[in-house]
């Protein structure tokens, strides 16, 4: 998966030009696949978000993808996606264009969408649309999964089965060794993944799978500290050190939170400071100390995850309960 797939492009200003017959009996990549290729080569953090064209049944996940979209721009990342104004996909695209916005770069291109001929048909121009200046249009949706992997690293949003099989494809893609190891982010509101993370954990315990390193984050705020800790410690490293890196973002990341919690004003880039002085240091007490809070705020986020996982789990089963007692009272019904 590290070398180019034969990908046929058009460049179009958002869908302005939609009506083009886009040719894809072509092999060579076009200029836009060049420059969408060679991106990471120049430096330039490109993030693939995974997510939903819909909005779901709660105003917070639209919200939180929106600030999402916000972090990325606050962070000059770029973003990749599927193409979508609509749902969790859109929010996320709009904040990342509100951001862009708000710092004076209109005339630079934050976005690039990945699509099928088929699903570009599908939109009609619009405010979100008509700023993704590059569209790259693949033969299938093996290809499109395949480009958009080409990203940074990868932040998985609340979505449909869609998102569910784009998570699939790129978990069996790096474990299997097609894709070289990057970060995955799930971006877990209102505790959304906490079935999937569950579901991880038991079939890699039964032998099924390798574990999969994700870092998890409850909320923008959480996904913006977890981008610094990428900046600063996530570099081009072999596989091994990769994953060593992330697993150690992955344990320090709640104690990072705390403490921007306990000191909203102290800098994100203060706080690493601090505890790499001490952890690097020579004072026993001290690097005894913090290894505690470290270990104390990892589990105390764990602990957190679970109450409201427990808390979910007893609304589901008074919700089972009920309709129980509706089936069961139809039963007796029908026989009397």
């Amino acid at each position: 998966m590290s070398s180019p797939i034969e990908i046929s492009l058009e460049r179009g200003s958002g869908l302005l030009e939609r009506e083009q017959k886009y040719q894809l009996n072509s092999t060579k990549p076009g200029k836009v696949a060049s420059a969408f290729l060679s991106e990471n080569e120049q430096g330039t953090t490109r993030v693939f978000v995974a997510g939903g064209s819909r909005s779901g049944n709660r105003k917070v996940y639209e919200q939180e993808a929106f600030r999402l979209g916000q972090e990325i721009g606050r962070h000059n990342y770029r973003l990749d996606f599927g193409l979508s104004s609509r749902g969790i996909m859109g929010a996320v695209a709009r904040g990342v264009l509100d951001t862009w916005a708000r710092k004076g770069r209109r005339s630079q291109t934050p976005i690039h969408a990945v699509t099928t001929k088929e699903y570009l048909a599908l939109y009609q121009s619009d405010e979100v649309i008509d700023q993704v200046s590059d569209i790259i249009v693949a033969h299938t949706l093996e290809e499109r999964k395949q480009q958009l992997l080409n990203a940074d690293f990868v932040i998985f949003t609340p979505g449909g089965v869609g998102t569910l099989d784009e998570l699939s494809y790129d978990c069996v893609a790096m474990q299997d060794g097609f894709l070289d190891f990057k970060p995955f982010i799930l971006f877990n509101t209102e505790g959304f993944f906490h079935h999937l993370l569950e579901y991880l954990k038991d079939i890699h315990q039964k032998g099924f799978s390798d574990p999969m390193p994700f870092i998890v984050v409850d909320n923008s705020l959480e996904a913006g500290i977890a981008f610094e800790m990428l900046g600063r410690y996530y570099h081009k490293m072999d596989k091994m050190q990769a994953r060593e890196t992330v697993e150690h973002i992955i344990y320090d990341l709640p104690y990072v939170i705390e403490q921007k919690t306990i000191c909203p004003h102290k800098s994100i880039s203060d706080i690493l400071d601090e505890k790499d002085m001490i952890l690097q240091g020579t004072g026993k007490t001290r690097k005894q100390k913090l290894t505690q809070q470290i270990e104390s705020a990892y589990l105390n986020k764990e602990i957190e995850r679970m109450y409201n996982r427990l808390a979910k789990s007893g609304r589901d089963t008074a919700a089972v309960s009920y309709k129980l007692s509706s089936l069961k009272r139809r039963s007796v019904r029908r026989k009397g």
